[in-house]
């Protein structure tokens, strides 16, 4: 259990099967890596789910954000989200826009930036997103998300222009 490291915060999303056990069920992998703590959790969001056209009628999602502590450099830290991500059925086959089982995007580490065929970070569309703004504010408002958004989480949440249906669930990670 790391006692230091890097703050980094996670999108979780699911809109198939048994969505929220699935966000649990990540969130317990997650803790019980021996270099992760899951250190804080958003209240679980259920919005439209985001298309291509927006128009194939999928699913909705439940989505949520959570804080975890580190000692894992950013990519190894995505290949244990991969590897959750595979072992609840994620199919990546259907592309990018296609329903998922189980997502989970790295959103903001420290203050660290890259941008790499393997790793973006900030999220390269953490600013156009309001399900994950939405959470990740409810944890931290006052988080600062480096460039190119150079912008606390609240400033991006005011400018979001996402005008997606969300509502927050009565159930909890």
């Amino acid at each position: 259990m790391p006692a230091s490291g890097c703050s980094c915060f996670l999108g979780l999303g699911s809109n198939l099967g048994d969505r929220l056990s699935y966000l649990r069920e990540a969130v317990r992998k997650l803790d019980s890596h021996p270099e992760i703590t899951v250190t804080r959790k958003s209240p679980v969001y259920e919005t439209s789910a985001h298309t291509l056209d927006g128009s194939d009628g999928q699913p909705s999602y439940l989505n949520a954000v959570v804080e975890v502590i580190t000692d894992l450099d950013p990519l190894a830290l995505l290949d244990v989200c991969n590897s959750i991500e595979r072992a609840a059925g994620r199919d990546r086959t259907g592309g990018k826009w296609a329903p998922r089982t189980l997502d989970i995007d790295l959103l903001v580490c420290g203050n660290l930036v890259s941008n790499t065929p393997e790793l973006q970070l900030p999220h390269p569309r953490i600013g156009d997103r309001l399900f994950v703004l939405r959470p990740l504010a409810d944890l931290a408002p006052s988080l600062y998300v480096p460039l190119p958004f150079d912008a606390t989480v609240s400033d991006l949440l005011a400018a979001c222009r996402d005008n997606g249906t969300i509502r927050e669930v009565p159930e909890q990670l």
